[in-house]
């Protein structure tokens, strides 16, 4: 009998040790597919700014800011309750994705300097094809903030950038024309997306709506979008709330390839990026 109850609590405390660790590996595992979750939206940008408060409220703490911590208690009241309407649609994909069983499912997308040659070239002979033709182009690229809000609004696709595809897709009179093309590493996520449309009052009235848009999307995310006009088949950029215009073919190829690149910081790459000669609007 004395046998038992000595071996009865050394059981029952490693059951508890046991399930205290797959407790806290489950709740870690869920937090970290949640962080992937909105690593493809700009709910990650608020994510850090949340952090960066949390970090100033720790250290307000320490050096006795009395005045610091006061006001970032009556932030953090507030934020509690914006959290919800802030993150419903990353809630609502959240469900969607669980529903789907796709919630534990982790997709990455890596790009080689190989691919990203071959994609900006590709890319590059679409839009030099339809400013020759005048067609309307409006592609957006992907860096480091998730545009899959964007993706949402539009007919996924998920193929891979070439000359030929982007060419069809924004051909006259076809189902896509209309609207943006996203591209996320080397492949087009989707088509017939719809942008915010900026509203700055500078930006001059004779731009249409796929330039309001490139440079919309511009503002809210480090997007690069790429713009053909049907009117007159000039090529813009736009990136930072900024839209560079009259661009070459050579012009265009050093601005990709140094927002694209790996191998610069991203403010350096945009500096660099633009080019000398072109008129600017914003």
């Amino acid at each position: 009998m004395s046998f038992f109850q000595n071996e009865f609590p050394i059981k029952w405390s490693a059951l508890t040790i046991i399930t205290t660790i797959v407790d806290v590996l489950l709740v870690a595992y869920v937090i970290y597919q949640l962080l992937m979750l909105i690593r493809g939206t700009r709910a990650m940008q608020l994510v850090k700014g949340i952090l960066v408060l949390l970090l100033v409220y720790i250290i307000s703490g320490f050096l006795q800011l009395n005045t610091i911590r006061w006001m970032l208690n009556a932030v953090w009241s507030v934020i509690l309750i914006a959290l919800a309407v802030i993150f419903q649609p990353e809630l609502r994909r959240a469900l969607e994705q669980l529903g789907r069983g796709q919630f534990f499912s982790n997709i990455k997308n890596s790009l080689t300097s190989a691919d990203m040659l071959h994609m900006v070239d590709e890319l590059i002979g679409a839009v030099i094809s339809c400013a020759k033709t005048k067609t309307g182009l409006l592609v957006v690229l992907e860096r480091e903030t998730g545009l899959s809000d964007y993706v949402e609004t539009g007919v996924k696709i998920d193929a891979v950038v070439s000359e030929e595809f982007l060419s069809n897709v924004f051909s006259p009179n076809t189902p896509l024309h209309d609207g943006a093309a996203i591209i996320k590493g080397d492949r087009v996520m989707a088509a017939a997306c719809f942008l915010p449309l900026s509203d700055n009052p500078y930006i001059s009235t004779s731009l249409g709506t796929r330039h309001r848009a490139a440079i919309g999307i511009s503002e809210v995310s480090d997007a690069v979008a790429i713009v053909v006009s049907e009117e007159n088949g000039v090529i813009s950029v736009a990136k930072g709330g900024k839209l560079v215009r009259y661009l070459e073919e050579k012009q265009l190829r050093g601005m990709l390839l140094q927002d694209l690149s790996h191998d610069q910081k991203p403010s350096q790459r945009f500096w660099q990026g633009w080019p000398k000669k072109g008129k600017s609007k914003k």
